[in-house]
């Protein structure tokens, strides 16, 4: 390999990644703007590329979407680090995994819709970081069930879709500024057991 052609290549690499950089920027801010919905050709058209050069980076929509979801991705399981180390009571644990992996599910409008179908399509870029997601909330639900803070018979997937659809609703038109946490209240309901006489529900 000749210096010019190892310089010519290292320039390529360097132009793509910068591309590559350009392109998620300007897609964070359309996803933001317009939920994950928006068209992908406007997300070409204002980063200034050919929407070839965009899906030739970005084949689809949720490989878009994985990689601006990355970065959030490794904010939550900092914050699942941060829950385990911090927090001795099982079902406590279990609630505030809940309400992060419900702020990462609110990233953009719209975004529950293709994390709900990421589950079941497991060519999607989205299907692996929703599942492990749901492995970590059976993780923290098995605590707590262990403990007798959670019901029995109760399923880590089950939750997760569960936030996904709390989510979903509290961006509704019908939603109002308490939706959100009245919705994780009626949620945790549903998996948590009675609690004891004396002891605040």
């Amino acid at each position: 390999m000749t210096g010019s052609t190892g310089t010519n290549e290292r320039r390529t690499r360097t132009d793509k990644q910068r591309n590559r950089t350009h392109i998620l920027h300007i897609a964070e801010q359309y996803f933001a703007e317009h939920g994950v919905t928006g068209s992908m050709d406007a997300i070409a058209k204002l980063a200034g590329i050919g929407a070839g050069t965009l899906y030739r980076h970005f084949p689809n929509r949720e490989a878009l979407l994985a990689a601006l979801l990355q970065a959030r991705a490794d904010a939550l399981v900092a914050r699942r680090d941060a829950i385990r180390e911090q927090e001795r009571d099982t079902t406590t644990a279990l609630d505030l995994w809940l309400d992060a992996l419900g702020e990462w599910a609110t990233a953009f409008d719209g975004l529950p819709e293709p994390l709900r179908a990421a589950i079941t399509e497991e060519s999607s870029p989205l299907a692996l970081t929703c599942h492990g997601f749901i492995t970590t909330t059976d993780e923290f639900l098995h605590a707590a069930q262990r403990d007798g803070g959670a019901r029995p018979g109760v399923r880590g997937r089950e939750l997760f879709l569960a936030v996904l659809a709390t989510s979903w609703v509290s961006s509704a038109a019908m939603a109002d500024e308490s939706s959100p946490r009245a919705l994780s209240a009626l949620m945790r309901t549903g998996w948590a057991t009675p609690a004891a006489p004396g002891q605040p529900a």
